[in-house]
């Protein structure tokens, strides 16, 4: 956390001695809380700060208790909070040489129409949809890859933890540009594609969470192994385009020794080639059926 409540007694635009980022030289600090209605930390919001010209000058993320802090030069600046499932909310402020200045809580109230969308079956859109993963290689760069072959269909219920989802991945079709690497992935060494020429998810729990998020456990296969995993899904709402499409963005990590993709090389130092945690991406567009 960045940034602690102060004691009885202190005023807005005073010394800001509990707050954590030290006050520069040259100016002030602005700190304040991003909330959902019922006054819940919303962590993760994203916050900007604006000047007199509507010059966004911080750009920052809320940490897990819903705090930000900025250093600022003196000036009256916008405050505008954003999270995923919430209406923005804002409000202007002054900092000045030498002080703290708290926002106070911006309160985000949940954007109805980001409910779920009807119970139906949806149709994943392989051409308007992606599975990206990212490693890590030698404890320094990221390496960047995706599935270019898939399918999968979710079952929306009501009620909403009845829903599922099945995704089926050919893992022949990965690919990180690199053709070296694609062809050592595909190799026994990594996802074998001879003996395993799918992944396979399938949903165990759905469950609704703050704004538009759901959680989704579920299994699954790779390797010949299953082991559960758990989504973190963002919803983006509904649009009309060649039928009532659903637009979602799913996360996971994944950890390699789950599955027995166990290859490895070290360099000095015992630094491992290629990291154990695998981050998922699941950029999705489903068609109403």
């Amino acid at each position: 956390m960045f940034w602690s409540k102060r004691g009885k007694g202190s005023r807005r635009g005073d010394t800001g001695r509990s707050a954590m980022l030290p006050i520069p030289l040259t100016g002030g600090v602005l700190s304040g809380r991003v909330q959902d209605a019922e006054g819940r930390p919303l962590a993760g919001a994203e916050v900007s700060v604006l000047d007199r010209t509507s010059t966004r000058i911080v750009h920052a993320d809320t940490d897990p208790f819903g705090y930000f802090t900025a250093a600022l030069v003196p000036g009256q600046y916008r405050v505008r909070a954003e999270a995923g499932g919430y209406r923005g909310n804002g409000g202007t402020i002054e900092v000045e040489w030498g002080k703290h200045a708290e926002m106070g809580a911006l309160t985000l109230d949940a954007d109805q129409s980001l409910t779920p969308p009807p119970p139906a079956v949806y149709s994943i859109d392989p051409d308007h949809s992606s599975v990206r993963f990212i490693a890590r290689h030698i404890g320094m760069s990221r390496v960047y890859g995706r599935f270019n072959r898939f399918r999968g269909q979710i079952r929306l219920a009501e009620p909403f933890e009845d829903s599922s989802v099945d995704v089926v991945i050919e893992s022949a079709s990965v690919d990180t540009n690199v053709d070296a690497r694609d062809t050592h992935l595909r190799s026994p060494d990594f996802l074998d594609v001879e003996r395993f020429p799918e992944l396979r998810f399938s949903s165990t729990r759905f469950r609704r969470g703050a704004g538009n998020r759901w959680i989704v456990d579920g299994d699954l296969t790779l390797h010949g192994l299953t082991s559960d995993v758990q989504l973190d899904v963002m919803f983006l709402g509904m649009a009309e385009w060649n039928g009532q499409r659903a637009g979602a963005v799913a996360t996971a990590e994944l950890h390699r020794e789950h599955f027995t993709l166990n290859w490895q090389q070290t360099i000095s130092r015992g630094v491992p080639v290629v990291g154990s945690t695998i981050e998922i991406t699941l950029d999705v567009q489903a068609v109403r059926q």
